[in-house]
């Protein structure tokens, strides 16, 4: 071997370069035994322990320990993170909502805003913001939610109805109470909501109209609390529950069938509470409306996010198969009026609900027994008997929703 020449060792026997051997672990392993050398063991010993060439062994063995190398500045807040040019609008979401939820949050930013993170990256940054506007709030944490019992259902067999109180939602333009009508395909959980000023008999079927045209059929079963615009009057438990006639005829126009909860079981229409948490979540959440075809609007622009997403439960896309097994809609839809006897007025006006409707003066006379009949948005006046022409319709109005119009 000449001088200066790698020994076979150095040159690993498949020509690899000097270099690569070196830094091959086997050999930084060598330093292990630095303590046995110093102990007293031989070069040469360790040489035939690792089966390396002795000069190797003394290189690495006799070596100064290893300099570690000096750390770099960090890097932390160089780059900008995805969420940060949000914070403002999450932390204003808050404190106008403190439970607005993480995929709440998230879907508004990506709806409205453009955001691209994922909901990991808002997760992360509200257990950090929540608990910070909870306190600037001066909020406790709320209390655990209690447990229930599921069921299932097949698609198409079940819908539920409720009814919800919006409150002064739309108080500061004048109206001081709304209502939210809702109901869900208890299968895949697709929701539909509306809101009224009144929860009236024709103004609660005609929100079953809107939902049937919504859904584009209609359940073979609905489920319903003990409401008056359902049950004529309540029963001992055990009791057949008495119909609204009226309930009864629309049931049997749609072709379907009323399935009234026992008393004090609101378990039994859980997926419409549920679905009620969901809606007031993702569409009233932190906002604020001036109208009810806004209220409307806002729903409806929600419902294609909604029914995009696979539900966790039955692992389909919200209301496809529910959609195909509903019953189809007759060809004429049934109106449902609520009936009343007025008198009218010296002025040609009758009176319902504190707002006036008036009649043809040439066609009555002060103190006239007339027939009122109310619609969701419609009020019309009959004659209790026809006259000459055959006809009993005095005149048609729209719905006055505020007292004294």
């Amino acid at each position: 071997m000449g001088a200066g020449q790698p020994s076979r060792e150095l040159r690993g026997g498949e020509g690899c370069p000097v270099s690569m051997i070196l830094h091959s672990e086997r050999w930084m392993d060598l330093r292990r035994f630095r303590a046995l050398h110093e102990a007293g063991m031989s070069i040469s010993a360790i040489a035939r322990e690792t089966g390396l060439n002795w000069r190797t062994v003394k290189k690495y063995v006799e070596a100064p320990p290893l300099m570690v190398p000096p750390k770099g500045p960090s890097r932390k807040g160089c780059h900008q993170l995805l969420i940060e040019p949000f914070k403002p609008i999450i932390l204003a979401w808050l404190r106008a909502d403190i439970t607005l939820k993480g995929t709440v949050i998230h879907e508004r930013l990506v709806d409205q805003y453009g955001f691209t993170g994922n909901y990991q990256r808002v997760k992360l940054y509200l257990q950090q913001a929540r608990p910070e506007v909870m306190a600037e709030l001066g909020i406790g944490p709320d209390e655990l939610d209690g447990l229930h019992r599921r069921f299932e259902v097949i698609p198409g067999a079940q819908a539920q109805v409720d009814w919800c109180n919006e409150g002064g939602i739309l108080a500061r333009v004048g109206i001081k109470q709304v209502y939210s009508f809702h109901m869900v395909l208890s299968y895949s959980r697709d929701p539909f909501c509306c809101f009224t000023m009144s929860m009236d008999l024709a103004t609660f079927w005609d929100c079953h109209r809107r939902a049937f045209a919504h859904f584009g059929g209609a359940p073979k079963t609905i489920v319903y609390d003990r409401t008056k615009t359902v049950v004529r009057w309540h029963v001992a438990p055990g009791e057949a529950v008495p119909l609204h006639p009226e309930a009864v005829a629309f049931a049997g126009h749609y072709n379907f069938d009323i399935d009234v909860l026992a008393a004090y079981r609101p378990q039994g229409k859980g997926r419409v509470e549920r679905q009620v948490n969901i809606f007031r979540d993702h569409v009233l959440a932190g906002r604020s409306f001036s109208s009810v075809v806004e209220l409307d609007a806002a729903f409806m622009s929600w419902v294609p996010l909604r029914r995009a997403r696979t539900h966790r439960t039955h692992r389909e896309v919200i209301g496809l198969r529910d959609h195909a097994a509903l019953r189809p809609l007759p060809a004429r839809p049934y109106l449902v009026t609520d009936r009343h006897l007025r008198h009218v007025g010296k002025d040609c006006l009758v009176a319902f609900e504190a707002s006036l409707y008036s009649v043809p003066a040439r066609r009555v006379r002060p103190r006239q027994l007339v027939e009122v009949r109310v619609g969701g948005d419609t009020v019309s006046l009959h004659l209790l008997a026809p006259d000459l022409s055959g006809s009993t319709l005095l005149a048609v109005h729209p719905r006055a929703h505020a007292r004294g119009t």
